[in-house]
């Protein structure tokens, strides 16, 4: 088969990864810096140039897309949708859940346990939105934000007003949850492929630090995902349209809280603490899936 990896770099571990295994299965690989592809959006023949050639004869694609490039890294992906080409995951399924607000209310929706989360736009409900998630302490998140950066716990809720005030003044979009305080400070991410949760790890923060992102120095370790856990990832996963996905778990007093469903989670963090071979998986469930034309919303949405 014939891959292309949608990678801004392709020394990043995870891209690296991919390379790696899609080769040693005798695939040919090839990494696109997405915002150096561009488009001939015609009717009858869509085509993407890169470095002044045509793209052609790719069999699978798969999206590393960042969260800065979202929207042109969309249009790329959606391109190759529309050229038949079988994404690992979909242009609509990313756009969905890069919308933290959009992604929690499709979760909601299905009923899929979640933080008490509130969203408001005036200065002048802020003290009721507060009451909402149960006063202080609460987090404060933007919406825009990745990696645990513009997340806030407030542990009084003056301060939660001063907080949510300088973001609105700034006109940040921001969502107030409630802290799960009995989840000391960890989560667990749950690396979905398929209908499968192949691998898990315990995100524990550091000290004195409330957000268990391994870029703000917190640790992972292995850890036994229960039943519920198990069914709760995939069924957040099959929510958004993902065929990868890296969904972030809280253990709360009343059963697993999704947090967030990542569509292009990191590869090192997961397959150093597991020792499981992801990217090899990954691959394998390309293989397994890719057809012409396979893309269900064909490039609409």
């Amino acid at each position: 088969m014939k891959i292309a990896v949608l990678s801004r770099n392709p020394r990043l571990y995870s891209t690296r990864r991919l390379v790696e295994a899609g080769q040693q299965r005798g695939h040919e690989m090839l990494v696109i810096d997405t915002l150096r592809a561009y488009m001939n959006i015609a009717s009858h023949k869509p085509q993407i140039h890169y470095r002044g050639q045509s793209l052609e004869g790719f069999d699978a694609v798969i999206p590393r897309i960042g969260a800065s490039v979202t929207f042109y890294g969309c249009a790329v992906l959606r391109q190759f949708e529309m050229m038949g080409v079988f994404p690992l995951n979909e242009s609509v399924a990313i756009s969905r859940s890069r919308d933290k607000l959009r992604s929690l209310q499709l979760l909601s929706r299905k009923g899929i346990g979640l933080p008490v989360t509130g969203f408001a736009h005036s200065p002048d409900d802020i003290p009721d939105l507060i009451r909402m998630v149960s006063g202080a302490p609460l987090v404060i998140k933007v919406l825009e934000g990745t990696q645990g950066i513009g997340v806030v716990l407030c542990e009084t809720e003056k301060a939660a007003e001063s907080v949510i005030e300088a973001f609105m003044g700034l006109k940040q979009n921001i969502m107030v949850q409630e802290y799960i305080k009995e989840a000391g400070g960890a989560d667990i991410r749950c690396f979905v492929v398929g209908n499968k949760v192949i691998a898990a790890m315990k995100r524990q923060a550091k000290p004195g630090e409330f957000r268990s992102n391994l870029h703000r120095g917190g640790t992972a370790s292995l850890i036994k995902i229960t039943p519920e856990e198990r069914m709760t990832a995939i069924r957040a996963a099959k929510v958004m349209g993902l065929g990868v996905a890296g969904v972030d778990i809280l253990r709360s007093n009343h059963g697993p809280l999704v947090m967030e469903v990542n569509s292009s989670p990191g590869l090192e963090g997961i397959e150093t603490t597991t020792g499981q071979d992801v990217a090899a998986i990954i691959i394998q469930h390309i293989e397994e899936h890719a057809r012409p034309n396979q893309t269900r919303t064909k490039g609409r949405g």
